[in-house]
C-alpha cells in the first residue's frame, strides 16, 4: 500500500452522528482529490473522541457511521488506508513513549485545552491535556509527510513537528519531519457558522440552526440556510465585512464547482431570500447522492467491518515499522 508517493495523514473524531457541511467542505470533501496523488492515511480517531465522555453505545454507532460517511464522500478503500484509530494499538503505545519527550510548558500553552476545559468544566482531564501528544503519535507513527490543517490545527502539528525533531536530536534519524499541507486555493474552503459567520461551523454548537450536517434531510437544509445570518445591505457581493454572504457564497461555490466571482454575477440583483433558497437547494442537491450512498453502506454491516479490519491490518504493518525502532531507540526490549 505505502510506495514512494508522499504519505498523507488526516482524522476525524466521531463525536456526532455526522460530520459537519464544514468538515466535508474543507475537509473530505478536499481528501477524495488527494487520494491519487499520495499515499493516504484515514482514520477514524475514536481515542481523541473520550476526551469528552461519551455514552458507548452512541460512540460504536458513530464510529461506524462516520467510517461510511468517508466513504460515501468518496474516500476509497482501495486507494487508501482507512481505519479506526483504536484498533491500531500502536498509537497508544508511541503516544505513551512520546509523553516521556514533550514538556509540560508545551502542553500548557495548547489553545485548544484551555477552550475545552472551559466547555468541559466537570471533567478537565488527564487525556484532555496530552491529546495533541497523542495527534502527534497518530501523525508521526506512519512517518507523515504531509498534514492537512485548518488554522485551528496548526499548534498541534507545531507540537508534533517540536516532538520530532528532540527525539530525533537524541537518538538520530527516527522521525519523518512533517509538514503542513496547504491545499490549492479555493479548495478546502473554511465554512463558517450560519449563525454566527465569524465563527467556524461546529457540530457542538449549541443552536441547531448554525450548522449543517452531512446527513440532514433536504428540507432541513433549505430551512437553515434560509434562517443564515448575512446583513441589512441586501447585495450579494464578497466584501469585507459581509461575513454572512460571503459564507453562504463561499458554500454555494464549494457544492457548484462555480467560482465566487461568478456566483457573484449570478446572484446579482438578487434579494437575500431567492439567493439564500438557491443556495439552500444547491447544498441539498449535491448531498443528495452522499446520502443515499451512505444508506446502502449502513445496510451492509459485513462490507463496512472488512474495511475497517484490512485497514487496520495494513496500517498496524505500517506502524509496526516505527514502534519497533523507537522501543529499541529508549531501550525497550523488543519481542
Amino acid at each position: 500500500m505505502i510506495n514512494d508517493k508522499q504519505i498523507i495523514f488526516s482524522g476525524i473524531q466521531p463525536s456526532g452522528d455526522s460530520v459537519t457541511l464544514g468538515n466535508y467542505l474543507g475537509a473530505i470533501k478536499h481528501w477524495t482529490k488527494l487520494q491519487d496523488e499520495y499515499n493516504c492515511i484515514f482514520s477514524v480517531v475514536d481515542m481523541h473522541a473520550i476526551t469528552v465522555r461519551q455514552e458507548a453505545a452512541a460512540l460504536r454507532k458513530n464510529t461506524l457511521s462516520l467510517l461510511a460517511q468517508y466513504i460515501a464522500c468518496g474516500i476509497e478503500s482501495e486507494k487508501n488506508i482507512l481505519f479506526i484509530q483504536s484498533h491500531v494499538s500502536a498509537h497508544a503505545e508511541l503516544a505513551w513513549i512520546l509523553n516521556c519527550y514533550t514538556q509540560m510548558g508545551e502542553l500548557n500553552r495548547m489553545t485548544q485545552f484551555k477552550d475545552k476545559s472551559k466547555k468541559h468544566p466537570e471533567n478537565i482531564n488527564a487525556g484532555l491535556f496530552t491529546y495533541p501528544v497523542l495527534m502527534a503519535a497518530d501523525i508521526l507513527l506512519y512517518q507523515t509527510d504531509l498534514v492537512p490543517v485548518g488554522v485551528d490545527q496548526k499548534q498541534h502539528l507545531e507540537l508534533a513537528r517540536d516532538i520530532a525533531h528532540r527525539f530525533n536530536s537524541i537518538y538520530g534519524d527516527v522521525f519523518t519531519i512533517p509538514e503542513a499541507y496547504i491545499p490549492e486555493k479555493g479548495a478546502g474552503a473554511k465554512i463558517m457558522s450560519l449563525q454566527n459567520p465569524t465563527a467556524k461551523m461546529s457540530k457542538s454548537d449549541p443552536n441547531p440552526n448554525a450548522c449543517i450536517s452531512l446527513l440532514d434531510k433536504p428540507e432541513d437544509i433549505v430551512r437553515k440556510i434560509k434562517r443564515a445570518v448575512t446583513d441589512s445591505e441586501a447585495e450579494v457581493c464578497y466584501r469585507e465585512g459581509k461575513d454572512g454572504v460571503n459564507n453562504l457564497l463561499t458554500i454555494y461555490s464549494s457544492v457548484t464547482g462555480i467560482s465566487i466571482d461568478d456566483a457573484v454575477k449570478e446572484f446579482s440583483g438578487s434579494g437575500y431570500g431567492d439567493f439564500k433558497l438557491r443556495v439552500g437547494e444547491a447544498v441539498a442537491e449535491h448531498l443528495i447522492p452522499i446520502q443515499k450512498k451512505y444508506d446502502d453502506l449502513m445496510k451492509n454491516k459485513d462490507y463496512l467491518e472488512s474495511i475497517y479490519k484490512n485497514g487496520a491490518e495494513v496500517a498496524s504493518s505500517v506502524a509496526r515499522r516505527t514502534i519497533n525502532k523507537v522501543k529499541k531507540k529508549v531501550g525497550f526490549i523488543v519481542g
